[in-house]
């Protein structure tokens, strides 16, 4: 292809962005599906004139507040199964530095987003410009710098010449899934808005195939050695199932060698929660039959896991003297974790290559009858825990859960990120579909859910999305529910009224810290938040930005508004107001949050003394 075409950077990068394609097994779709953007005088004049000029070829989403624009763009990637995301542009300044949680989250989560802030001006002609700064030793450091640590790739588009190269790099990052995460263009204002002659090879179609990566087969026969050697063997699948779209491979390397599963935050749903090789969740918000049979584990074969604390229970669980570990990842930084053997290659093909080289080699039938009859009993817990007394009740947060599980069908979705939410979620939630279960826990950042939702609708527009929010989270960030009224945007919000932080509110009685600061209410005499709730009215709020809003006080209320909502076309709200009283069930691991060392107070000693105790059951699998 020869010739050029004269273009504004911004015009050039927007026409590029709208030709690039994934695919994977035969599948191709676009890789950016759209921008979302706020303006400012950053880039009003460059990205924003090039999003009106392309129209229809790459569709503009408004944002009401740029860490949510990343939050949305996560979801859909997440749902998308990483194969597609959205670019989101803002100004210099505090939209700029507003992208930086919305990138950690995605780097951490390993989930694709492409971000592209306004910069300062690269010829300077006046300085400083407004929302510049002003370092004496670094003349070339913008506020955008705060996006380097937690991007997978960045880049500031001195001149126009840079951008061709620098968008094809872009895109190798956002589709390798060894590196995916986010990647940032800064884009200085006046660049932006420069002319230049762009080689028309620069917007051909391109397909960036995602390939699966095989593992060395030498390797797998190490493995599968390993897993001949064990008597008590436990999968751990993580979020590199999903991302491989490998549950198929999981299912068939379970039933062919009967080896249990255990599920990870962001692996949840690899299987459905009532295969005979499920065993739910482990770690610290783990299942007690998971957590049980971890403890005991002679070999953990660990698949698309980075094993963080709340997995491992800050390495307290895997108490077995002889236990060791395989590790099929297709990133060696995280398959080499816990001295492990590694193999190292795509989730899919590495279990379908275990399940061809152990043909024939099964667990023992004692094993089998063990971990079955530990899921019959955690399965009543369930059903206990999650199941109304009486429908005319107040709810607890699990009965919640349980009418969830009620009227929700197979294919609906359940965001949550943060809070008591996702401890409950991890336990007691029956994932039926491998897409179902949408917990961001890698970074467990609280704002996310609302955006979210609205990416992973915008991503399988065939699924009712929930949204599950605690009155915490909701006034951390509720403003995208404007973008899902103006848009259309079916989504589900369920508001949990706790009065407060009530994750965080728990843990702080359990180290010593009383609950200091973490309840929603009025202050005492005494100056402490320990004074009736405050008067606020989230129903209200959610009605006022558009949303249809339904109250609910009792069980059968509350049944009632999820039907209604799950039938209605329009953005809806439930609203509903649970009993404290109905604790949550207790964790079966341990997690180390330090305790103060020294204290005058006698709920710190006693918490700094159970701290200590639990210290001693460390191990360092390296």
């Amino acid at each position: 292809m020869s010739g050029t075409r004269r273009l504004t950077v911004a015009q050039a990068l927007v026409r590029f962005l709208a030709n690039q394609y994934t695919e994977r097994d035969g599948t191709r779709q676009r890789l950016i599906a759209g921008c979302w953007g706020i303006f400012g005088h950053g880039n009003v004049a460059g990205v924003g004139q090039a999003l009106l000029e392309a129209g229809p070829d790459m569709p503009y989403l408004q944002g009401r507040n740029e860490q949510s624009m990343v939050h949305a763009a996560v979801g859909y990637a997440r749902q998308s199964g990483r194969m597609s995301t959205y670019a989101c542009t803002t100004s210099i300044g505090p939209g700029a530095t507003n992208l930086v949680t919305g990138a950690a989250l995605a780097t951490i989560n390993h989930l694709p987003v492409l971000l592209l802030p306004g910069d300062v001006f690269a010829t300077r002609p006046a300085d400083p410009v407004l929302q510049q700064l002003e370092l004496p030793h670094a003349r070339d450091v913008s506020v955008n710098d705060c996006l380097r640590p937690v991007s997978r790739y960045f880049d500031r588009i001195w001149r126009p010449e840079a951008l061709v190269a620098s968008a094809l790099d872009a895109m190798r990052v956002l589709t390798d899934p060894v590196e995916t995460g986010a990647v940032t263009l800064a884009l200085p204002q006046d660049v932006q808005a420069e002319a230049h002659d762009w080689p028309e090879e620069f917007f051909a179609e391109r397909v960036w195939r995602v390939h699966r990566p095989l593992a060395d087969p030498r390797s797998v026969t190490d493995a599968a050695q390993r897993i001949r050697e064990a008597r008590r063997p436990l999968v751990i699948a993580g979020g590199g199932v999903h991302h491989s779209a490998a549950e198929d491979a999981l299912r068939e390397f379970a039933e062919a060698t009967g080896i249990p599963v255990s599920e990870t935050q962001a692996g949840r749903g690899s299987l459905r929660h009532d295969h005979p090789a499920e065993l739910g969740s482990i770690g610290h918000t783990g299942t007690a039959v998971s957590d049980d049979i971890a403890r005991q584990a002679d070999l953990v074969i660990g698949v698309g896991t980075r094993y963080s604390d709340f997995t491992t229970a800050s390495r307290t669980l895997f108490a077995n003297p002889d236990v060791r570990f395989v590790n099929v990842n297709i990133t060696g930084h995280d398959a080499v974790k816990q001295a492990a053997t590694p193999v190292v290659g795509d989730a899919r093909e590495s279990l379908r290559a275990l399940t061809r080289e152990l043909d024939g080699h099964r667990v023992s039938d004692d094993y089998v009858r063990e971990y079955s009859e530990g899921q019959r009993r955690w399965a009543e817990v369930v059903e206990r825990t999650t199941k109304a007394a009486d429908g005319g009740e107040r709810p607890g947060q699990a009965e919640v859960l349980g009418v969830m599980d009620e009227v929700l069908a197979d294919t609906d979705v359940v965001i949550n990120a943060a809070g008591s939410m996702p401890e409950d979620l991890n336990k007691l939630w029956r994932a039926k579909d491998p897409r179902q279960y949408h917990v961001e826990y890698g970074y467990s950042c609280m704002g996310y859910e609302i955006p979210a939702a609205l990416g992973a609708r915008l991503a399988d527009q065939e699924r009712e999305v929930f949204a599950l929010v605690g009155d915490g989270t909701y006034l951390m960030m509720p403003t995208e529910l404007v973008t899902a009224v103006q848009e259309g945007i079916k989504i589900n919000l369920v508001v949990v009224q706790n009065h407060g932080y009530a994750s965080i509110g728990g843990l702080s009685e359990k180290v010593g810290g009383e609950r200091f600061g973490t309840a929603y209410r009025y202050r005492d005499e005494h100056g402490a938040f320990s004074g009736e709730p405050l008067p606020v009215d989230l129903a209200a709020n959610a009605a006022s930005l558009g949303m249809d809003v339904l109250r609910a006080t009792t069980v059968d209320e509350l049944r009632d508004a999820l039907r209604t909502a799950r039938a209605s076309a329009r953005p809806t709200a439930v609203y509903v107001e649970t009993d404290p009283a109905k604790a949550q069930l207790p964790p079966e691991a341990w997690w180390d949050v330090p305790v103060a060392e020294v204290s005058t107070r006698q709920s710190t000693q006693l918490a700094r003394k159970r701290y200590e105790e639990n210290l001693r059951e460390r191990r360092n699998h390296l």
